[in-house]
């Protein structure tokens, strides 16, 4: 019953990451497509940059946590960085 709390925890932290990604990409096609002013996008872009940060690292440390030790060494480096950032 546990790995299933925990796969289901595990699969809304990776939810949660792609939409703030992909509200990255966005804001980053606005740009680029001239609806909105580099101030604004980067602006927008900072925001969503520390919540991604937190939701990476939450999922390493439920891996972590859980025992699935390779995917923890797979998003150790990433977190690594973040933290490093």
């Amino acid at each position: 019953m546990a790995d299933l709390f925990a796969w289901l925890l595990s699969f809304f932290l990776l939810v949660a990451t792609l939409a703030i990604v992909l509200y990255q990409v966005m804001c980053l096609s606005d740009l680029e497509l001239d609806y909105i002013n580099p101030y604004d996008s980067a602006s927008q872009i900072n925001k969503a940059v520390l919540p991604e940060f937190v939701t990476q690292g939450s999922l390493c440390l439920l891996h972590l946590l859980t025992g699935h030790w390779l995917m923890f060494l797979i998003c150790l480096p990433h977190s690594y960085y973040n933290f490093r950032l």
